[in-house]
């Protein structure tokens, strides 16, 4: 890297070598993982039993009481993706005959969480919906919907959109992610801790919200909240380049650096200091007559990975009290049956101190319990047997870039793949000794994604870090879970909110 250019990267707050290996990254580009199977049921994917589950949702509550439980919900971001259709609609000439997904909205517009808002944002312009159906006029609703001057939704995070109607009051997901968190977030001192990652641009009307709502829920639960908030920090951003590979310079000279992703949310979850936490997206929400599946399964994940941690901090400090044939038995036994994990042969003949370890090498580690829905041809990355360079099977959740479908083996795995990720983790992040695992140094680095976008009319390459849930976790110990359908609802088109589940 020349000093010219490494001079502009410091000047901009950025790390040259870090840039150094991103531009690398985008000239060579990112290896396809080796898939060994599909995780299935019974092959990687548990599947609770009646007693199972109850008995979880029996014994976590307790422990979690003991317990510091935070619940952290990724809500950066505006919601313009979801009225992707509407604004086309706006942009048009207003012939709704043309467009069935605004039909569709328009003729429904009674069933939304929002109507009674939208209805008064027209009267303040001198009208109200049922004036504009008379009239015919739909651009002025969807206006009034989007644009700022109505409730201006177009740039507004999902999280603070309406999403669900109840008698006395109509609710955003982040308001459902509260009352989500007093059903199984209840942590040491009758406390439940939210964190939402937001935009600088929304962190005051979140916290607007949330203080609109925290009264009333303290009030009627008897429990305390503690909601806290965080930005994508600026430095995970990665650099852009030209199609040749060349940084992309914006018309100002300066460098163009973009968020990298919800894998860039690794530090801040790296900063999260709790005994237990839950990941759960902002979008996938349910009304409380259907919460019931969500509360049992998450505090049944919960309630496994305590138990499965219990044993493998057992296997940990017996291994440290000495290396003997017992100890190392108990954590092979650990490994094996609690975690799936398969011994190398090379390894399974070496002596006794090798053995050990590399048990402790791959016990002590992060930990997470990650729910699985059946695959219902929902977009999703999906889970997988991954061949470790020491020989080792891991269990990953693998987006489709990151399979090789030109290859046979692949393929083959990939579609004999059963369930997908609705992003339902709960995850240790502390050691046996109760230190706070680096979670950066558990990821693999490997497993980034490169995407074509375009500025000011100029085609750009793009970096995404490993993500969040893929390679962001890629070393940490994983189990899989297979979760409800129903526990599934994510909105990812405002049509999206007439299914049943939303209404």
């Amino acid at each position: 890297m020349d000093a010219g250019l490494k001079a502009k990267i410091q000047a901009q707050g950025m790390d040259p070598e870090t840039v150094a290996q991103q531009i690398e990254n985008f000239k060579n580009g990112f290896p396809f993982l080796k898939i060994t199977a599909p995780a299935t049921p019974g092959e990687g994917i548990r599947v609770l039993s009646d007693q199972e589950l109850a008995h979880y949702t029996q014994t976590y509550p307790d422990k979690a009481a003991q317990l510091d439980v935070v619940k952290f919900v990724p809500a950066s971001g505006a919601a313009s993706r979801m009225f992707k259709d509407l604004f086309s609609f706006l942009e048009g000439d207003g012939d709704l005959s043309k467009s069935g997904f605004t039909q569709k909205f328009i003729s429904n517009a009674s069933r939304f969480a929002f109507f009674s808002d939208l209805d008064a944002a027209l009267k303040v312009q001198g009208t109200s919906l049922q004036g504009c159906l008379n009239a015919g006029d739909s651009k002025k609703i969807v206006a009034a919907l989007l644009d700022d001057a109505g409730l201006g939704y177009g740039s507004l995070p999902k999280g603070l959109l309406r999403f669900h109607t109840y008698d006395s009051e109509n609710r955003t997901p982040a308001h459902e992610h509260l009352v989500e968190g007093l059903q199984y977030a209840v942590g040491k001192g009758n406390k439940v801790k939210i964190h939402f990652t937001v935009s600088p641009e929304h962190e005051e009307k979140f916290k607007a919200e949330i203080a609109a709502v925290l009264p009333g829920l303290k009030a009627a639960s008897g429990v305390d909240f503690e909601v806290t908030y965080s930005q994508q920090k600026k430095s995970t951003d990665t650099i852009a380049v030209t199609m040749d590979n060349s940084p992309f310079a914006e018309d100002d000279g300066s460098l163009l650096f973009r968020p990298a992703g919800h894998g860039a949310l690794l530090d801040n979850l790296n900063d999260i200091d709790a005994d237990l936490i839950f990941i759960k997206n902002i979008d996938n929400v349910v009304p409380d007559r259907i919460k019931g599946a969500t509360k049992d399964y998450k505090m049944a994940i919960a309630g496994l990975l305590l138990e499965v941690q219990t044993k493998v901090f057992e296997a940990l400090r017996r291994l440290d009290a000495g290396m003997d044939e017992d100890s190392v038995d108990f954590a092979a036994e650990v490994y094996s049956k609690e975690l799936g994990g398969r011994i190398p042969k090379a390894i399974a003949s070496a002596s006794l101190e090798e053995v050990g370890g590399f048990l402790k090498a791959k016990l002590n580690r992060p930990i997470r319990v990650c729910g699985m829905v059946k695959n219902t041809g929902e977009p999703g990355g999906g889970p997988f047997w991954i061949q470790e360079p020491d020989g080792s099977l891991s269990l990953q959740i693998l987006e489709t870039a990151q399979i090789d479908l030109n290859d046979p083996e692949s393929k083959t795995h990939f579609q004999a793949s059963t369930h997908f990720n609705p992003v339902d983790l709960v995850c240790g992040t502390k050691d046996y000794q109760g230190n706070a695992f680096d979670l950066m140094k558990y990821r693999d680095m490997q497993t980034g994604f490169i995407t074509e976008k375009s500025k000011s009319g100029r085609d750009l390459k793009a970096l995404e870090l490993p993500g969040l849930w893929n390679g962001a976790m890629a070393g940490w110990n994983t189990l899989f879970v297979e979760v409800p359908l129903v526990t599934f609802n994510p909105v990812k088109t405002v049509n999206d909110l007439l299914r049943d589940e939303h209404q």
